[in-house]
């Protein structure tokens, strides 16, 4: 606390003035051009590395960057993360909702540990609320992860998007520069899309291309950044070389 208090002041003399000008800039009408997923890990820190301001975006944080898909819920009504959902995309006229994932994420180290039956075991899912959340939320992540494993990790993975008849195929890591967590995180990001494509609120938005998803995963020991490219079947990293044709992608496939 000492820590953070001392925060707060350097807040108030350096930085507090430009934020409350940022403030008034959008008062009470704050027009957010996404909803953001991420990880709670305290590496992340999506404003930074999107140089994103007040009023850019709604931030939705959970261990492993999950969106429950729709079916674990009566109604769709009793969770967080559905209730962002409607909150920006519905209420806010959102358009865009970006899932972003990371490497050494704790949260999927531990699911690529719960592939271990005793450990998933149920007595032990209800010591911890982390195991529990996982089995619940991630099992479909993992799936996909043993279906790739078999094929040594070279042949692609399939996805829903945005319908069911809209899909995407997927090739993980095809450079092998990843650890094996690491290319679980990236199919738990993707997986991710699919997840909010369930949501019943969202079927009408999505079947018109009126709402899109993406997916970011961010390294954090080189601080790149990558965004998967649904015409590239790969995440890309975004680069110098690569800014051009992913925004000319994304304007022919998102505008």
């Amino acid at each position: 606390m000492d820590r953070i208090l001392k925060g707060v002041m350097r807040y108030r003399k350096c930085h507090r003035d430009v934020m409350v000008k940022q403030f008034q800039q959008v008062k009470d009408h704050p027009e957010p051009q996404a909803v953001f997923f991420t990880c709670m890990d305290s590496r992340m820190i999506p404003t930074r590395f999107t140089e994103t301001n007040v009023g850019d975006m709604f931030v939705v944080r959970n261990a492993g960057n999950i969106v429950p898909h729709s079916h674990h819920f009566d109604d769709e009504l009793t969770m967080c993360e559905p209730a962002a959902l409607e909150l920006g995309c519905i209420v806010n006229d959102i358009r865009h909702v970006i899932v972003c994932g990371h490497s050494d994420c704790k949260a999927m180290n531990l699911l690529y540990a719960l592939r271990d039956e005793n450990f998933a075991s149920q007595a032990n899912r209800r010591l911890s609320p982390l195991r529990a959340w996982l089995c619940a939320h991630g099992t479909s992540s993992l799936a996909k992860f043993q279906q790739l494993e078999i094929t040594n990790f070279k042949e692609p993975l399939m996805f829903q998007a945005e319908t069911p008849m809209r899909r995407f195929v997927a090739y993980i890591d095809p450079e092998n520069k990843f650890a094996v967590e690491d290319k679980l995180s990236q199919i738990n990001t993707l997986q991710q899309l699919q997840n909010v494509a369930s949501y019943g609120f969202l079927k009408q938005r999505l079947e018109k291309h009126d709402l899109h998803v993406h997916a970011l995963w961010f390294d954090i020991y080189t601080g790149d950044i990558y965004y998967f490219s649904r015409a590239g079947k790969r995440f890309v990293e975004i680069n110098e070389m690569t800014e051009t044709p992913l925004l000319k992608e994304i304007k022919k496939y998102y505008s």
